[in-house]
This record gives C-alpha cells, sequence and structure tokens, in this order.
C-alpha cells in the first residue's frame, strides 16, 4: 500500500501542514503549485482553506473537485530538522 494521509491542518495561506500513515509529517507550501484549470481556482484563499481530508483517497481534496496525489504531496514536504 502506498502512502496515506492520515491527518491535515491548514497552517496559513497556502500552506498546510500533513502527516502521513508512516509517521512522517511536515509543511508543505502549495502557493506555487496552483496551475492549470482545477487548481487555479484555489488561488482564491477562501476557497483554498476549504480543504478537507478524503476518507476513501487519504488526500486532500477541495470542494470544487481538485485533489493531490499522497505520493505527490509527500516528494514536496518540508521536514523540520
Amino acid at each position: 500500500m502506498g502512502y496515506r494521509i492520515v491527518e491535515i491542518r491548514h497552517i496559513r495561506d497556502y500552506t498546510v501542514h500533513v502527516r502521513f500513515n508512516d509517521g512522517v509529517e511536515g509543511d508543505i507550501d502549495l502557493r506555487g503549485k496552483l496551475d492549470g484549470e482545477v487548481f487555479e481556482p484555489l488561488r482564491d484563499i477562501a476557497l483554498f482553506k476549504q480543504l478537507s481530508l478524503d476518507p476513501a483517497t487519504h488526500t486532500i481534496v477541495w470542494p470544487n473537485g481538485a485533489d493531490l496525489a499522497p505520493e505527490y504531496l509527500r516528494e514536496k514536504i518540508h521536514v523540520e530538522a
């Protein structure tokens, strides 16, 4: 089984904190990642803040149908040393 997100939290602006099923956690700044038809609406911070954790796919989703693969998010995570 691949990576699964078990917890998400909006931190500030376009930064979210994620925790994976293997215990790895950290912050991800998605500001520069919001390109393309489905992601551009998320530049509206009010919509961006409506993120949630999908219990079926174990990743971040938004009401407009946007989602990000856990593997992609894992690559972008910034772990505090």
